[in-house]
């Protein structure tokens, strides 16, 4: 578990044209927030 207000660990997502975005990339560019979503049909 990730405590609050530790730093993220590195990570490389796709945005949503497909392009792969990595931590690095946006880090000193611009605020970015993660957000876990779990799916519709799951019982979370």
């Amino acid at each position: 578990m990730i405590e609050v207000g530790s730093k993220a660990p590195s990570f490389t997502l796709e945005d949503q044209a497909g392009k792969k975005i990595s931590q690095e990339q946006l880090l000193g560019n611009c605020h970015y927030m993660l957000l876990f979503y779990p799916l519709d049909w799951t019982p979370t």
